[in-house]
């Protein structure tokens, strides 16, 4: 619960500076809340199926097409919540930038259950290390 939380923080303030940069709108607090925590529900749900429907244009574009995604998202969003406004594509596009910049940012801050600092989007579920197993390869040439 702490990190749902944590993540809706995060989300609601890279929404609030990107109300702040651009022409997005939001009449007060509420509707800035509402609509973190909708855009929020809506890349966990929607977004994993736009990117794989997407999947050609993300690997022929080398992943910029994400950003194309990501706006529609922050654009349906506004379409949804009333008091939030996103009045056109390219609006949500650098907006939706924007909310991915910040997001990286601030989750740059937030610790883990273990006391590390960590990304929250990257956060393991366990709260521990993940175990990597491999072999290593010997560069030397002599064997």
């Amino acid at each position: 619960m702490k990190s749902f939380l944590t993540r809706w923080l995060v989300t609601t303030i890279a929404v609030a500076i990107a109300v702040q940069l651009t022409d997005i709108t939001a009449d007060g607090w509420f509707p800035l809340i509402i609509a973190a925590l909708l855009l929020g529900v809506i890349n966990a749900i929607i977004r994993p199926i736009m990117l794989l429907l997407s999947l050609p244009f993300i690997l022929a574009t080398l992943g910029f097409f994400i950003l194309v995604v990501n706006a529609l998202m922050l654009w349906f969003v506004g379409e949804l919540v009333p008091g939030f406004r996103v009045p056109g594509f390219w609006t949500a596009f650098f907006g939706a930038l924007i909310i991915s910049i910040v997001n990286w940012a601030l989750s740059a801050f937030v610790k883990g259950n273990d006391g590390q600092y960590r990304v929250v989007t990257h956060a393991d579920t366990q709260g521990g290390m993940k175990r990597v197993e491999g072999r290593v390869v010997d560069s030397d040439p002599r064997g």
